[in-house]
């Protein structure tokens, strides 16, 4: 038996949670920009995937118009900052709805670091930056979905095996629904099975 739903009689809190709650995990996107007047911000955006590989694009969505957004239209320019497990409160405390006027680096206490391409900081205690410039925008209904090219990447060296970013080395921290969030958990190895070789064992 399931409960059936129809989310044209819904209300945008009920399939926001709907939604939110199973779509997940998610990863986070810990989005910096600077302001035209240079204030910095630092917010979280769960909405968030890779959208190409060549050209090097990813995406996130702000729900609604928020800083971040203001920002990346006035300025063309952002970081996605890895969101770690060890950062957990300080990415629960970006997301607080601080005024314009005020850098939630300063406000919660994080560290700056200046990006290689762009003019936004980075996180500096966050392991891997990519930074972006802005690609293009799609409005769809109430929120914005926000392409950027990736110009520069920067990865910490204690993340690295053999030059590749580990995955129990990085921690990722996840969005699930409510006030839920998630961590690494278990990992398991499976390599995808190419035709060929599933035809020959059949």
């Amino acid at each position: 038996m399931r409960t059936e739903l129809d989310p044209a009689g819904l209300d945008r809190t009920a399939v926001y949670r709907l939604l939110t709650s199973t779509v997940v995990p998610r990863p986070i996107a810990w989005v910096s920009t600077v302001s035209a007047d240079g204030v910095d911000n630092l917010a979280p955006h769960s909405f968030f995937t890779i959208s190409s590989v060549r050209p090097p694009i990813v995406q996130f969505t702000s729900v609604g118009r928020k800083d971040t957004l203001r920002n990346v239209e006035a300025t063309g320019q952002f970081v996605i900052n890895f969101a770690p497990e060890s950062l957990f409160e300080e990415i629960n405390e970006t997301a607080t709805d601080f005024p314009h006027q005020v850098s939630e680096f300063d406000a919660v206490g994080l560290g700056r670091e200046a990006s290689a391409r762009v003019a936004a900081p980075r996180v500096a205690d966050s392991p891997v930056a990519l930074e972006c410039e802005l690609h293009s925008t799609l409005a769809l209904g109430d929120c914005t979905v926000v392409f950027g090219r990736v110009v520069h990447i920067a990865v910490d060296d204690t993340v690295l095996d053999q030059g590749h970013p580990e995955v129990t080395l990085l921690r990722p921290l996840t969005r699930l629904g409510r006030d839920e969030w998630g961590t690494l958990g278990e990992v398991r190895d499976l390599r995808r099975i190419r035709y060929a070789d599933w035809s020959a064992s059949s």
